[in-house]
């Protein structure tokens, strides 16, 4: 009886062996096929940015002609620029203080737009006599209260702030109730069967599954604030990369204007990228 007892399980152990073996190799072969993916992605977007140069350059030739100022705006010049205002650490300060109103007036459109967006999704009635209203100021451009924010605030980074803070908060509040309106029932009615108190189901149900759509809104915000940051840093403030712009705009430094105008642009792929990364790590937490 021992003998067949021990002959089955070394089978045992070998087919468990091979599975294991098979298993390993399929998880090489994904992330192989994941990987090549991923690199034939960043070459599709390397070769998109490769044309979107050639036709800057193009586009300044053919203008170079009829308007010899256009020759200032190359990429021959606005790139060299960029290497030589970063080299010089003539940008670091302006960056700094430009991402740190970004996160100020992000900050404050979430402390103000989640609950919001949450008292909205999970009311009905709320959610009707406030939508006008939302959708009506939703609608006005933030540039359009720089002068009336200039006279309540003041000259300095307070304007700025509300202004990013208004433009931001909009979608996050969107975002945010339509995240509670998808929520299942059915986890709402366990929780309330289990006894579970209004602060027990906020923190354990409304929020984490809402979560995406916060981060959706969030990652708008972001679209939102960074493309309204420049023209607000012209309010009067003596740092930013809007007032840059203006510096050189003074100077007659043009080539450095386009070269903080591509510095923009890649700062923003960036925020971007970082907030679609985590909307893309929460959403593999949940499968």
């Amino acid at each position: 009886m021992d003998a067949p007892l021990s002959t089955l399980t070394v089978g045992d152990a070998r087919s468990e062996s091979t599975r294991h073996s098979r298993s390993a190799s399929g998880h090489t072969k994904l992330s192989g096929f994941t990987l090549r993916l991923a690199t034939g992605r960043l070459a599709l977007s390397l070769s998109g940015l490769l044309v979107l140069l050639v036709l800057w350059g193009a586009g300044i030739a053919l203008l170079g002609d009829n308007v010899p100022m256009a020759r200032m705006f190359s990429p021959f010049q606005a790139l060299p620029s960029l290497i030589h205002l970063l080299a010089e650490n003539q940008l670091t300060l302006h960056t700094l203080v430009s991402l740190r109103r970004v996160a100020v007036g992000l900050f404050w459109a979430l402390i103000f737009g989640v609950p919001i967006g949450l008292a909205v999704g999970a009311s009905r009635r709320l959610e009707s006599a406030t939508s006008g209203a939302f959708q009506f100021l939703r609608m006005i451009s933030p540039l359009s209260w720089m002068p009336i924010a200039v006279m309540l605030f003041g000259i300095g980074d307070a304007p700025i702030y509300f202004l990013l803070s208004f433009a931001a908060v909009w979608p996050i509040i969107l975002n945010t109730s339509a995240g509670v309106r998808t929520l299942d029932p059915r986890w709402l009615m366990l929780a309330r069967s289990l006894s579970a108190t209004r602060r027990e189901i906020l923190w354990r149900i409304v929020i984490p599954g809402s979560l995406g759509h916060i981060l959706t809104g969030l990652r708008l915000a972001i679209g939102i604030v960074w493309i309204i940051l420049v023209p607000c840093e012209m309010l009067g403030v003596s740092s930013g990369l809007g007032y840059f712009i203006l510096d050189t705009r003074d100077r007659l430094a043009y080539s450095e204007l386009m070269a903080v105008i591509v510095l923009i642009g890649v700062l923003g792929f960036l925020l971007d990228a970082t907030a679609q990364r985590l909307h893309r790590r929460w959403a593999r937490g949940r499968a």
